[in-house]
């Protein structure tokens, strides 16, 4: 029994990655339409407040995982100079190699790693930084995942997350959110990439997820202490701060 449920979380993974291959091309087009640019305000907010958090005046290495087309590497790169940071390296983690292969046309300068969340190709305690936007719902096995994070982070590193969290009790504005994430966000996703299937496994994907609560619990489990959490644009996205203990 547990090597059938091992087999259908590696099928639903592969299936998952496979997806993202075949979205690649249009992913860059779809999400700005679809998110109307406000993740680009959320995205600076992460980087600002994990270096805030971090306070340290040169970093090693940042790991953005489920890196997709490689923008979260970007914006850590432009934040870090603007806060007069040096980096050394920022390391790109994705099994898809669709969206690597955009990633790497786009950002050259950036090291990139083709790999699941759970198996990440890099040495224990390396890491400063390690970021998920918009993938730790595409992980199958997120307890592996998370436990993974602790242990490519340096002691007292930080994960930094944002994504779509499911709400329970959602508020008049959460339940327009849920409207729109539901009936518009797919048809207009699928229209530009010609995959509705792929759009459709969007809000699917919200609702099988963990509530921000949860989400909290899960990586306090895993060996986090929480520093941050708060949902913005009625609670579209969600941003977790969180530090290696």
């Amino acid at each position: 029994m547990h090597k059938r449920e091992e087999n259908k979380k590696h099928d639903k993974q592969n299936k998952i990655v496979s997806m993202f291959d075949n979205i690649a091309p249009t992913y860059d087009t779809a999400n700005r339409v679809m998110s109307m640019g406000v993740d680009k305000s959320w995205r600076r907010k992460a980087c600002d407040l994990a270096y805030k958090f971090y306070a340290k005046d040169s970093i090693d290495k940042i790991v953005d995982v489920a890196c997709g087309t490689g923008d979260m590497m970007d914006y850590w790169r432009s934040r870090a100079e603007l806060n007069g940071l040096a980096i050394g390296e920022i390391v790109g983690v994705d099994p898809s190699v669709g969206m690597v292969d955009v990633a790497r046309q786009k950002y050259p300068k950036f090291n990139y790693r083709i790999a699941k969340a759970t198996e990440i190709p890099l040495e224990d305690a390396t890491a400063d930084i390690l970021s998920i936007t918009y993938g730790i719902r595409n992980v199958v096995e997120r307890e592996a995942a998370l436990k993974e994070f602790n242990r490519v982070l340096k002691k007292e590193g930080l994960v930094v997350i944002l994504e779509f969290m499911k709400n329970e009790n959602p508020s008049f504005l959460g339940k327009i959110r849920d409207f729109y994430m539901n009936k518009i966000l797919p048809k207009v996703g699928g229209f530009i990439s010609k995959n509705l299937e792929a759009y459709e496994y969007l809000p699917n994907s919200i609702g099988d997820f963990a509530t921000v609560e949860g989400m909290k619990k899960e990586l306090e489990e895993a060996g986090f202490a929480i520093l941050y959490a708060k949902s913005f644009s009625m609670d579209i996205s969600t941003l977790l701060i969180a530090q290696k203990r």
